[in-house]
């Protein structure tokens, strides 16, 4: 029988530190948790990397495998640093890496009609563990824009476009996804919904008629809540209108350090 030689494991000369290597879209049912009703079961789709030091020649894909079976039916927000120390111990590595994305889904009343339907919202993690831990949630939020100066230059209608407006976020004390969203929504023409009947259509359609927005409106609002919520340390807000009327998108974004 052929002697078998652990490949990945054996020295590499090139003195070369790799900063990230892994595993990518890894598709695994995670528990995250859910203001309305305690945790949600959703799939999420995983990045998961350590850094490899300069004398080894590679790495052990199947333990990133591993020790994620180990975690992922806990809320696996709460079990995130130990999530990348145990990678960081079983890859026996100084740095470990990891980006977690998922559809959530909220239940949203219709706004006249009152019917209930879920809408879907992409949320995700992105976590590092090296001498300290640091973790950045995130959403993205659909949301109804109309343009002020269509508005204001055209005698009947304006055009509006969804658009798509994506917050980051560092905090100190614990913040819902909910939230979040909620920052975003309230700072739109309009939210968007998953299902409306024709009053609804109406009200939304009257709704954002009446709170025209430029992206530049959108990411400025959202910044305002954001700069006022003393959990926050730091954030990103950043809006794209996928226009209607141009053969283009509109785009803005703001950073700030708290």
């Amino acid at each position: 029988m052929k002697k078998s030689v652990d490949i990945q494991s054996l020295p590499d000369q090139r003195n070369i530190t790799i900063d990230k290597v892994g595993v990518k879209n890894v598709r695994y049912p995670i528990v995250v948790e859910d203001r309305a009703n305690g945790v949600q079961n959703t799939i999420a789709d995983l990045d998961i990397y350590v850094e490899l030091p300069h004398h080894h020649r590679g790495t052990h894909m199947s333990r990133f495998i591993e020790v994620l079976n180990r975690f992922h039916t806990d809320v696996l927000i709460e079990n995130l640093p130990n999530f990348l120390q145990d990678l960081r111990t079983s890859l026996d590595a100084d740095v470990a890496f990891t980006s977690i994305r998922f559809p959530y889904f909220i239940q949203k009343a219709a706004p006249v009609s009152g019917i209930k339907s879920l809408s879907s919202y992409t949320c995700f993690f992105e976590a590092s563990l090296k001498e300290e831990y640091e973790m950045t949630l995130g959403v993205e939020v659909p949301v109804t824009t109309l343009c002020p100066c269509s508005k204001e230059i055209s005698d009947n209608g304006a055009h509006s476009q969804r658009s798509t407006v994506t917050v980051r976020a560092k905090y100190r004390d614990f913040i819902w996804l909910e939230e979040l969203i909620e920052y975003v929504e309230q700072s739109a023409s309009c939210e968007v919904y998953s299902l409306l009947k024709r009053v609804d259509e109406k009200f939304v359609t009257e709704k954002a008629y009446d709170n025209p927005a430029f992206v530049e409106d959108i990411v400025r609002d959202v910044t305002t809540l954001l700069l006022e919520d003393s959990r926050i340390t730091w954030f990103s807000v950043a809006s794209e209108n996928h226009e209607s009327i141009h053969n283009h998108n509109a785009y803005a974004c703001v950073e700030r350090e708290k």
